[in-house]
């Protein structure tokens, strides 16, 4: 009986993460086509650098600290699982209780962080990016006086996307990032004259207050009433959420310490510098996103949920399943980036302001960030595995530690080497990797992962990527010599070389006995 449990718990957790997947997949496009429309008006230009410097810190409200994944919804789900009886019972007056004072609290915390961004927006700017020039920082202040009130918006979409998650409730949380993307790529297609980039940064907060209020109807029909409470000093669950939240916060800001130090350095580069390494960013996202959000959205509630009944073995199971599978799919996406990032970012970005010689900052940036993929989905899983039995702490002492690290590389690579906007993206997959490695590390403290067989099945998967690499690049080296118009010659090449990578890598796993592809065969053939 608790072996067909777990099957069937199974089953579920592979239909909602391939529902994820494609729910993620269109929210993910329309992602793409706004950076396009982006690209397309603003370039790689000082304009685009005030924006994308303006947008950092509401961007760790909306995405890092507010959306899936973020401290907010992990720590939603990592209190509200245990509370509630299973994932489809309405809550009664405690938890209703709980969710309106983290609410409360959040939304004045917020609201005063959102209002002191506006006032002293020239501060902040200052301080991010010093080595830039009095156009750039006067641009960038203007932009980020704008989009303050994201700051507020985000937080309180981190706390939806956490109800809505721990309810299974899987496509609103991963869809309605479309909303905004689809506010901007209107709004500045309209005011195409728009030359300072002010428009840009009003339709990026006008997105972002739509993507919240579409979450709202859905919350309050799982039951969650809105009433503003304060009743701190009377809630443990609420004192639960505190210790799991703060820490994760305080390790979400110390991250962003990371890219502020990325954005020192990138301004002491050319102009465009930190415009290409946000799309590189982007572009990075955009697969790895895709999988990442896929496995862990429905594993996280499962692992609280397990660790709160102390199935420990049932934890390894699944953590082994999915990050194998996140390994199985992350190779072949490495080996395309590899292949493919300049022709790639040339077919969907040149045209407009994105010239070639942004298309080859871009791809230089990503190529190097291509290699953190396998300890990113790594860091991400066992970090799910941290909160899942209430640690945040340790994260965050791991986060502390990193920041020295990211800006030793980004002095070595960037000013000593001279490796310029490639340093930066280079130094961030070694910090990544250092994450990866002492989180998987010190996670015995909690409980011991089943490290072996993991990490023998990728070193088989590593040989038929590398075996893969190898063939495909010197399949690309010939395509190279095909005289064809530029955009068929790069549409061609694209769809021929992911076809091989797919057929070749699939190939050898089979041959290598790999349960991953013996089990995409047979969904294949169903």
């Amino acid at each position: 009986m608790a072996e067909q449990t777990k099957k069937d718990e199974t089953q579920s957790v592979l239909k909602a993460a391939w529902l994820i997947a494609l729910v993620t997949i269109a929210s993910k496009l329309m992602g793409f086509v706004r950076d396009m429309v982006v690209a397309n008006f603003y370039g790689a230009t000082l304009v685009s650098d005030a924006y994308f410097y303006a947008l950092q810190i509401p961007s760790l409200a909306i995405i890092i600290l507010g959306g899936v994944g973020g401290p907010f919804h992990s720590a939603v789900v990592a209190v509200f699982s245990k509370l509630l009886p299973d994932f489809d019972s309405k809550p009664d007056e405690t938890v209703n209780k709980l969710y309106n004072t983290f609410l409360t609290v959040s939304f004045i915390f917020f609201a005063l962080m959102a209002v002191g961004g506006f006032f002293f927006a020239d501060k902040v700017m200052g301080v991010i990016i010093s080595a830039g020039s009095p156009e750039l920082l006067g641009l960038a202040t203007e932009h980020f006086r704008i989009m303050s009130p994201i700051i507020l918006i985000g937080g309180i979409i981190g706390i939806f996307y956490g109800i809505l998650v721990t309810h299974k409730q899987y496509i609103l949380p991963n869809l309605s990032p479309m909303v905004l993307s689809l506010v901007v790529i209107v709004v500045i297609s309209l005011a195409h004259n728009d030359k300072s980039g002010m428009v840009l940064a009003a339709a990026t907060t006008a997105g972002a207050l739509c993507q919240l209020i579409i979450q709202l109807p859905k919350v309050r029909q799982l039951g969650y009433k809105l009433k503003p409470n304060l009743d701190v000093l009377h809630n443990p669950q609420f004192k639960n959420i505190c210790e799991l939240l703060f820490p994760a916060i305080l390790s979400s800001t110390i991250g962003q310490i990371s890219i502020y130090i990325d954005m020192f350095f990138a301004s002491t580069l050319r102009e465009g510098a930190w415009t290409s390494v946000v799309f590189a960013n982007r572009i990075f996202q955009f697969p790895v996103g895709i999988l990442v959000t896929a496995f862990l959205v429905p594993l996280f509630p499962i692992f609280s949920k397990l660790a709160g009944e102390g199935k420990y073995e049932d934890i390894r199971t699944y953590f082994n399943k999915g990050v194998g599978v996140l390994f199985f799919v992350g190779i072949p996406m490495l080996i395309l980036i590899l292949l493919l990032a300049k022709d790639g970012i040339s077919l969907v970005f040149e045209r407009g302001a994105f010239n070639s010689d942004a298309v080859v900052m871009v791809s230089e940036a990503l190529c190097f960030l291509s290699f953190s993929i396998l300890p990113y989905v790594f860091r991400d899983s066992v970090t799910r595995v941290y909160y899942a039995f209430n640690d945040s702490k340790t994260p965050f002492v791991i986060a502390m530690t990193s920041i020295g690290l990211k800006a030793l590389l980004n002095w070595l690579l960037i000013l000593k080497l001279d490796m310029g906007i490639a340093g930066i993206t280079l130094s961030t997959t070694f910090v990544t990797l250092f994450n990866a490695v002492f989180l998987g590390l010190f996670i015995h403290r909690k409980i011991k992962l089943d490290y072996k067989s993991l990490f023998i099945n990728l070193g088989k998967m590593l040989l038929a990527g590398a075996l893969t690499l190898g063939i495909c690049w010197a399949i690309g080296v010939e395509f190279n010599n095909i005289s064809l118009p530029k955009y068929v010659f790069e549409t061609v090449k694209i769809v021929s070389i992911m076809l091989l990578t797919a057929i070749i890598y699939g190939g050898l796993n089979l041959l290598l006995k790999m349960d991953y592809a013996q089990e995409l065969v047979k969904r294949i053939k169903r």
